[in-house]
């Protein structure tokens, strides 16, 4: 693959208007009975010399249209699109940020991605990663990712998230209102990222539920695209609580992107929480959730689709999740036997924890790599037609998980093309269509994502699909998986040849419109 810039077209060939009628039936009005006053037949006279002259006049004629100049033309690649169905080799042109035209026929490009042998497909909604910095971005574009959301922990403060990146990011990025963020602002407690105090450990009275309330529905108002909540990190949350956070939902028809407790009985308490209160329910990463229960759990959430729950999940594929030492997410640890303690790792020097590691580590705090479940569990979950592809992104300080650089090649290279669990359309829709439908209701400029046609965004990803694979690992985090080759966001190439291109920052905004 390689961008070749091209030339203007000619110039279309001008040619006369052809007069014929005019003239013929400028001579059938002449030619009437001789009989007629002076007048008339000096006005025929003077008719004739017009049309002589008229006909002496070189006219252009309506001239076709020239070509179609795109900005960017995608030639010759295979094109992929879960919308349609397409599947073939096809062109495509893109103007001004948009896809304005997907043809057998050749199209000019004032630019030319030549994506001969190569698929292309709309670019990785991410509907949650916590990796929301300038590097993070870049981190993730290599891995194909043209959108990337914070929809699970989201934030308390969402013009302040927003106004913070306004200057520029190389792919599209977007914040749900949070009630972990929020409970940390309402309770002051010292955490950071997540709730090491009051904020985890404390029931909320009656007014502060108010207030936690307000902050969410205020957040809503400044455009939050969702709702995020995690109930494994605010384990005082009562059910008085989160029933009220799940009203709003309810009422304003917002998906609700929750962690829920472990295993079969967290899904129930969520499950019960969204028919209560007809919230829309997003499961993150059932995979981590689930672990061994991860099939009955797919089964729990199709059975309450079919009662007409809206209740939509997603999945990781990696056995190892990741989290914050310090968080309340591991507070059963701290009793736990020494095997179960030994599940736990530190990414920094790869040790596994024992009881006095554990405990020094979670005074000092940061990333810790959690070894709960199998790789058989997570292609339950990966295959399922279910899920949606969602990374849960994770980077703190220059340690995070593999995830954040590898989920899409991951799963495109050892599902798709390796182990042949997925077909390359539905890995593609678990990818593209299925995050971007799932906000559309809310943030309706998704409706121009996740898939390739004329008039939607020019997010694209060009891969090669005999190399694409993942390489990064719990020691390396930050190794660029292989054969992602080009990467386009609003029609600006962010990653070309494989590699990052530099002074670029096309990303937007996804936002919900603002209401006061």
């Amino acid at each position: 693959m390689h961008l070749q810039v091209a030339g203007r077209p000619a110039t279309p060939l001008v040619i006369r208007l052809p007069l014929q009628l005019f003239w013929m039936g400028a001579l059938w009005w002449v030619d009437v009975p001789k009989v007629a006053p002076r007048d008339d037949q000096m006005t025929r006279w003077l008719a004739i010399a017009l049309v002589q002259v008229a006909l002496a006049i070189p006219v252009r004629s309506a001239q076709p249209l020239p070509p179609l100049v795109h900005d960017l033309v995608i030639a010759n690649g295979r094109v992929v699109d879960p919308e349609s169905g397409l599947d073939d080799v096809r062109n495509i042109g893109i103007r001004s940020g948009r896809i304005v035209s997907i043809s057998r026929e050749h199209l000019d490009g004032r630019k030319v991605i030549d994506a001969s042998r190569l698929v292309v497909v709309p670019g990785f909604i991410d509907l949650h990663s916590h990796a929301q910095t300038m590097e993070t971005y870049r981190y993730q574009a290599l891995d194909g990712v043209t959108t990337a959301l914070e929809l699970e922990v989201g934030t308390a403060d969402v013009d302040k998230w927003y106004e913070e990146r306004k200057s520029g990011e190389p792919i599209n990025y977007g914040v749900g209102i949070g009630h972990i963020p929020v409970r940390i602002a309402v309770f002051h407690d010292p955490g950071a990222f997540f709730p090491i105090g009051d904020g985890a450990h404390r029931v909320a009275a009656t007014a502060e539920i108010k207030e936690i309330a307000r902050r969410i529905e205020a957040g809503l108002k400044r455009g939050a695209v969702a709702i995020g909540a995690g109930f494994p990190y605010t384990p005082a949350a009562s059910r008085a609580e989160l029933l009220e956070v799940f009203r709003i939902a309810g009422r304003r028809h917002v998906s609700i992107h929750v962690h829920i407790r472990g295993s079969v009985e967290g899904l129930d308490e969520a499950l019960q929480l969204a028919a209560e209160t007809k919230a829309p329910l997003h499961v993150v990463h059932i995979n981590s959730a689930g672990t061994t229960a991860t099939g009955q759990m797919l089964q729990m959430i199709a059975d309450a689709r079919r009662r007409g729950l809206d209740v939509t999940t997603e999945a990781y594929p990696y056995a190892a999740g990741m989290t914050e030492i310090q968080s309340a997410n591991l507070d059963a640890y701290e009793d736990a036997p020494d095997e179960r303690l030994a599940l736990l790792e530190w990414p920094r020097t790869g040790e596994r924890l024992n009881r006095e590691t554990f405990q020094r580590y979670r005074q000092i705090g940061g990333p810790v790599v959690i070894h709960t479940n199998t790789d058989e569990m997570v292609a339950v979950a990966i295959n399922s037609p279910l899920t949606m592809i969602a990374s849960d992104a994770y980077w703190q300080d220059g340690t995070g998980h593999p995830r954040t650089t590898g989920t899409y090649a991951r799963v495109l290279g050892r599902f798709v093309r390796d182990a042949g669990s997925l077909t390359l359309m539905d890995a593609i829709r678990k990818m593209t269509l299925m995050p971007a439908q799932r906000l559309e209701a809310r943030v309706p400029s998704m409706r121009g994502k996740g898939r390739l046609r004329v008039g939607a965004d020019a997010d694209v990803v060009v891969f090669d699909a005999a190399r694409v694979i993942d390489r990064s690992t719990y020691r390396e985090p930050a190794l660029p998986p292989l054969g992602i080759q080009c990467v386009i966001v609003d029609g600006v190439p962010v990653v070309a040849d494989g590699q990052l291109v530099e002074g670029v920052a096309p990303g937007r905004a996804v936002r919900a419109a603002k209401n006061p």
